[in-house]
């Protein structure tokens, strides 16, 4: 039989196939078990695409005073559900101290007995950002609709998986002294409020030296500028092994980094099926009636906490 030529998904289903192949279950159990918590850890776990790259760099840069020399950001701020996948040693030395991992679980999945950052973010802008993260690394660019896929996306509420409940595991534990919670927007809006919570959580002394190299190295600008250090290449390389996907795929982390864009990119439909989702699951426990409403309360608790 001949073999079928690499290729990316080119409708839902095939997506679907390609992505249950690189995330075997077994696989992230593994990865997960394979993990020691210590108290003075730090696991970064934002659910995807709302910020986790950013805070694995600016946890990194506080930790080393901005060391660069890694291939991935995931190298050195491991993930845990894929370790098994990409063959890291999770117990490995790592480069400096405290410990640093990256994680997408919620609170009520995470391993417990280490410290938590976690990064929440407008769903609306998380669903777009991981649209354009998919395209031209296991979609095909144009075979896929942001309708179609945003289905999919939605689909997660009935497996439990769904951003929404990510959110509110965290929420839940906002008055946890071992969990620190910030917006991605209000990152973008005042990053120098996110070094000092991050460093002041993570127990690092800020200088203004030091301050000035973190605002400066986890900037979009530089960010970009050293974007192959942030385009996940262990997932990469593992999903040509694993899926049959084409080589040198597009799997960029860094892109445009803003906040409101699914605005000009969400069609109404999809825009009221998230909206629904919030007014089912999060109002009724948060009593926000949007993502907004939480996140100006968010803002003023770290604030508070800054002053």
């Amino acid at each position: 039989m001949d073999q079928i030529a690499p290729h990316r998904a080119r409708n839902p289903a095939e997506f679907g196939q390609i992505a249950g192949k690189l995330f075997g279950p077994e696989d992230v159990v593994a990865g997960v078990q394979s993990y020691r918590p210590r108290p003075s850890d730090v696991v970064i776990s934002p659910y995807s695409k709302c910020g986790t790259t950013w805070l694995q760099q600016i946890f990194h840069t506080l930790r080393t005073r901005g060391e660069m020399d890694f291939d991935d950001i995931s190298r050195v701020v491991p993930w845990i559900e894929t370790a098994a996948i990409v063959g890291v040693d999770l117990e490995a030395p790592q480069r400096a101290e405290p410990r640093g991992f990256k994680s997408h679980l919620g609170y009520d999945r995470i391993p417990k007995g280490a410290r938590y950052m976690v990064a929440l973010r407008e769903p609306k802008d998380a669903l777009v950002s991981m649209y354009r993260f998919m395209e031209g690394w296991l979609i095909e660019p144009g075979a896929i609709s942001m309708d179609q896929f945003a289905a999919g996306w939605l689909g997660r509420v009935a497996a439990g998986t769904d951003i929404w409940r990510h959110l509110l595991s965290w929420w839940d534990q906002r008055d946890n002294p071992d969990v620190l919670l910030l917006s991605y927007e209000h990152m973008n809006a005042e990053p120098e409020m996110a070094v000092h919570r991050v460093a002041a959580f993570c127990g690092i002394d800020l200088d203004a030296e030091l301050l000035a190299l973190t605002l400066e190295n986890s900037s979009l600008p530089f960010m970009l500028r050293h974007k192959d250090k942030f385009d996940d290449i262990l997932m990469r390389t593992a999903s040509e092994r694993r899926c049959n996907v084409p080589p040198g795929g597009d799997s960029a982390k860094v892109r445009k980094g803003g906040v409101g864009g699914h605005k000009q990119e969400l069609s109404p439909a999809v825009v009221a099926a998230m909206d629904a989702q919030w007014a089912a699951l999060v109002t009724p426990v948060t009593g926000f009636a949007d993502y907004a409403s939480l996140d100006a309360a968010l803002r003023t608790r770290n604030l508070a906490a800054v002053a």
